[in-house]
Formats: structure tokens, sequence, C-alpha cells
């Protein structure tokens, strides 16, 4: 699994994907950082088979347009500490990596995790 992670999280939580055996990428790395246009985000994920990692909607909007980037994860969590949002992430894993195989789009938060496409 290759996921790029969105401005609107931490780095923290591509570190703790990384040290989970999936590919991660931080928008920190790319030569934009976190100022990298969305066009671009989704232009890399494509190129390299990422799954893009949001809080942004704007992901999704774009995705039921043009189905693009092909896969996403929208956090959708609100305000949450990176305490808690990596504990959610660790929590859930192993089920997102599943779904994954199966759907394009997928939301989680604190109480569930729902397939959209």
């Amino acid at each position: 699994m290759r996921v790029l992670v969105d401005a609107h999280l931490p780095k923290r939580l591509s570190e703790f994907l990384s040290a989970h055996e999936i590919e991660s990428k931080h928008t920190l790395e790319l030569p934009e950082k976190n100022e990298t246009p969305d066009s671009e985000i989704i232009r890399l994920a494509k190129i390299e088979k990422r799954i893009v990692i949001t809080k942004d909607s704007d992901f999704l909007d774009n995705y039921i347009l043009d189905g693009n980037p092909e896969r996403l994860l929208i956090v959708s969590t609100g305000n949450i500490n990176n305490r808690n949002l990596i504990r959610l992430f660790e929590k859930n894993l192993e089920t997102l990596k599943s779904l994954f195989n199966e759907y394009s789009v997928i939301e989680i938060n604190e109480e569930e995790i729902q397939v959209h496409y």
C-alpha cells in the first residue's frame, strides 16, 4: 500500500504509516511542501499509485466530478490531537488495508469507517 498524506494531517501520521510497512509520503516532502496544490497531489498520487489521505473535502468533490484521485481516505474527525489520530489509525489500520483492496473512497472518524465507492 502506498499513500500520500495531505497537509491538513501531521507528518507524524505519515511516519506512523511508514513504520507499519506502508510506503508513505507527506506533502512536506514535496518540492512545494504544504503549499502543493491539490491538482499536483492528485497528479502525483495517480503516477505513483498512492491513496490520498486528507481532511480536505475538495478531494472528494474532485473524485465525484472526474474520478481523481483514484483512491481516497477522508479523515472526518474534526479537531483531534495527534496522539488520538495515531491511535485511530493504529486501531483501524488492518481494516483500512483490507477495504482498499475493494473500494476507492473510504471515510474514517472516531465512531466508524464508511465506504463510499
